[in-house]
């Protein structure tokens, strides 16, 4: 006889189940990045190609960063999330010293924690109250379901971004 899983539990990705898909489906997202990145140097990665502040390498490092804040949130509510403080526009810059290979390395860090969150939490329904903000309507809490399906979102979002930043700089498309 085998214990019942966690509410929504999946095991392994390959399982099946919620947390595989959430996880599955947040992988494909994080790849169609990785992807569009691909085969470029420092300075490509960090040429702005439109006339927003973004370029390939800065989407890299917010996505990253808004997918580790948004699990301490998962975790631990907003003063979790508020214990590492966000800089608001260097999040989409590559900084000095800084590479797209060591941005990538963080991002595979940080996926490689939620996905091992994800399958180790013992509820997806656990909520916490949404940190202030003007975006947020008072008082409203997200599960830790909700929270991945907004990383997903973000992510799927940003994949986009990156890919008419890459073809505006040379011409590759990642999805077309």
């Amino acid at each position: 006889m085998t214990a019942a899983a966690p509410s929504g539990a999946a095991g392994s990705a390959g399982s099946g189940g919620e947390r595989a898909e959430l996880v599955q489906t947040l992988d494909k997202h994080r790849g169609f990045l990785r992807l569009t990145v691909r085969d470029l140097t420092d300075e490509q990665a960090a040429r702005r190609t439109t006339v927003s502040e973004l370029c390939l390498a800065g989407l890299i490092k917010h996505v990253a960063g808004t997918e580790a804040s948004w699990m301490r949130f998962a975790v631990g509510g907003a003063t979790a999330m508020a214990a590492e403080p966000v800089d608001w526009e260097g999040q989409f810059r590559m900084a000095e010293g800084e590479t797209l290979a060591g941005l990538l390395a963080e991002y595979e860090r940080v996926a490689a924690e939620t996905d091992a969150l994800v399958v180790s939490l013992p509820d997806l329904d656990l909520a916490h109250p949404l940190p202030t903000a003007p975006w947020f309507e008072p008082g409203a809490a997200w599960s830790v379901r909700r929270v991945l399906l907004h990383i997903i979102a973000e992510t799927a979002q940003h994949a986009g971004h990156a890919d008419i930043i890459r073809e505006a700089l040379d011409g590759a498309k990642t999805m077309g």
